[in-house]
């Protein structure tokens, strides 16, 4: 081998023959669901199917916010210009940072944190979530995870925790979660539930992911959404119109079951 060879542990490519992880991605297709796909890629390994099944529920969770969140306005805006498909689905991922998907990173450290005071300490959870709120209250920060613009109780939150102890994955990160939300309404005199973002952040700390992975996450679970609006600016709106960010309403389908 030169110099300038390197190694990978991905993928491997032969001719007729395609190996991820390696397992063959034809023996593959048609049998694993893309969430075992997705966890198989980042872990090396296929995941329980319990563990499948939770990734696939956080991934539904975030798929789509409506047209206000700023990835959302990046994305319609340059599909607006006449941009491809790939420029405007760019834009938008390239909107998703620290303010905007980046709270479930954060809260995941925050909750990293968390739970090494409490294995290294020897302190309560509850103790731990009374310290941490009042440490960022006294720097006049906002924990991550809390709260949230429009909802006041965030319906996805509520379904993930129940799908999390469902499937045998809610642990100390998730008691962890609700310890904070509980102290934070306590000690602000309101209610900062635990949001989607939150949510998503004690699984992947349950699952055992790294927080630099966290904004794959919210990345992955949105392009479906911004594939829709993008879509939806070209084939429906005239092109380079002035984008309004909250004056518009909604004409879809009415609420319905499954």
């Amino acid at each position: 081998m030169g110099e300038l060879s390197w190694k990978t542990a991905i993928t491997k490519v032969e001719p007729n023959k395609l190996l991820l992880r390696g397992y063959r991605i034809d023996e593959l297709t048609g049998r694993v669901p893309f969430s075992h796909m997705l966890y198989l890629a980042i872990k090396g390994e296929l995941p329980p199917d319990n563990v499948g099944k939770l990734i696939d529920a956080m991934l539904v969770s975030s798929v789509d916010h409506g047209a206000t969140p700023p990835s959302t306005l990046a994305a319609i805006t340059v599909a607006s210009t006449g941009a491809p498909l790939n420029a405007a689905l760019a834009s938008g991922v390239l909107a998703i940072s620290e303010y905007h998907g980046g709270a479930i990173e954060k809260c995941m450290e925050t909750l990293l944190e968390a739970a090494r005071r409490v294995e290294e300490r020897g302190e309560s959870i509850q103790a731990v979530a009374e310290r941490l709120v009042a440490e960022a209250s006294a720097r006049k920060e906002r924990l991550s995870g809390f709260g949230h613009r429009y909802h006041t109780k965030d319906p996805r939150t509520g379904r993930l925790f129940e799908l999390a102890t469902e499937h045998g994955v809610a642990g100390k990160y998730v008691e962890m979660a609700r310890a904070i939300e509980a102290v934070l309404e306590k000690q602000t005199g309101r209610a900062l539930p635990i949001n989607v973002d939150g949510a998503i952040a004690a699984l992947l700390c349950e699952l055992e992911f790294p927080p630099m992975l966290a904004n794959s996450f919210f990345i992955l679970a949105r392009i479906p959404g911004l594939v829709a609006h993008v879509y939806e600016e070209k084939t429906r709106q005239r092109p380079m119109r002035q984008i309004h960010p909250t004056d518009h309403d909604y004409d879809g389908p009415q609420e319905r079951s499954l």
